[in-house]
């Protein structure tokens, strides 16, 4: 396959070249970029030298026709625009930013801040939570790949919610990630010296992520509820950790919940749910593709606390987007993506 990667000089892009280089389909890739065009790729990023040293390229309308997979790694705003044009013309198009996850136009405008993207494109669109959504990510010519959050969240929450196993009202999702996630352009929240050896809670109550995760309960859970969700930025570079508490409703046990996730993800690859073990954390799924859960029980408060970790830059991201791709096109949905995880 030819893939062209848009965005290629943010993170995003980066982590698609990485995972797309070792892919058995593909054959070319071609990185464009909005802001630094002719740039050699491995001036910016010396350790892909000798294996990118290809100038970045202008981004052409028309030459976008010509591949097979186009990825989109851009900010919120500028796919809205750029990608409905090909709907339909050639390359299956996979957007990595928001414009295209959020059904309903006036939910877009209030949390991004930002014009939305037409709504015919919208209903054209698939969401590509992968393990929920496989049908219409194989028929879609465009797939709306879903936030680093709400791929945490939604993943290890959706199972027990569909089967009313905990009280989704009192829902409260604390979610903590590395600062990778802020992207590669510099800014004081993401400057080393306010980061380094800090906690930092970040847009409480106004997250563009919560719409996404209230949309994705209500699709696939069958469940429309508001939830609480709040985010912290800690100081590592990957990962995301997200902790939810919720009731349990009626006579539900520690061991239905973890049937239950089981149940639903036999036989899925990056679905990992784990035994009890002393410790449980994001570095057991760094640089991998893999969506670890836990989940435990109190019963002194009749709660459960369900515990989700991911690689922000794979599985929140690149690695799902390449999961959807071989999906749309066929493929093996590991295709490409069965690293082990870098643990040291």
């Amino acid at each position: 396959m030819k893939v062209g990667i848009i965005g290629a000089s943010g993170y995003g892009g980066l982590e698609l070249m990485r995972l797309l280089h070792h892919h058995p389909e593909v054959q070319k890739i071609d990185l464009y970029t909005s802001s630094e065009e002719g740039t050699l790729f491995s001036m910016k990023y010396p350790h892909t030298t000798k294996l990118y040293d290809q100038p970045l390229l202008k981004i052409d309308q028309a030459q976008l026709t010509n591949y097979d997979v186009l990825f989109a790694s851009t900010p919120a705003g500028v796919t809205s625009r750029l990608l409905p044009p090909l709907i339909g013309k050639g390359p299956k198009l996979i957007d990595l930013s928001g414009d295209f996850r959020l059904n309903n136009v006036a939910d877009y405008e209030l949390w991004y801040k930002k014009t939305s993207a037409p709504i015919k494109a919208i209903e054209q669109s698939a969401y590509g939570l992968t393990e929920w959504n496989m049908e219409a990510i194989r028929q879609a010519d465009l797939i709306a790949n879903p936030g680093c959050y709400p791929t945490a969240v939604l993943l290890s929450l959706l199972p027990i919610i569909k089967e009313r196993l905990i009280d989704a009202s009192g829902l409260i999702i604390d979610a903590k990630s590395g600062v990778s996630g802020a992207g590669n352009t510099p800014g004081p929240m993401t400057h080393f010296s306010e980061t380094n050896e800090n906690l930092t809670i970040y847009k409480i109550h106004q997250h563009q992520h919560i719409p996404e995760i209230e949309q994705g309960i209500e699709q696939f859970g069958n469940y429309k509820t508001p939830v609480t969700f709040t985010t912290h930025l800690v100081p590592m570079t990957r990962g995301i950790m997200t902790t939810s508490y919720a009731p349990l409703t009626k006579g539900v046990t520690e061991e239905v919940l973890i049937d239950c996730l089981k149940d639903y993800y036999d036989g899925r690859p990056f679905i990992r749910v784990m035994p009890e073990s002393a410790k449980f954390s994001t570095k057991q799924v760094y640089g991998s593709n893999f969506c670890d859960m836990h989940v435990k029980v109190d019963p002194r408060t009749n709660r459960a606390t369900i515990v989700s970790v991911i690689d922000n830059l794979v599985k929140g991201a690149a690695g799902q987007a390449i999961q959807n791709m071989n999906v749309a096109s066929g493929l093996e949905e590991t295709t490409g993506l069965n690293q082990v995880p870098l643990f040291i």
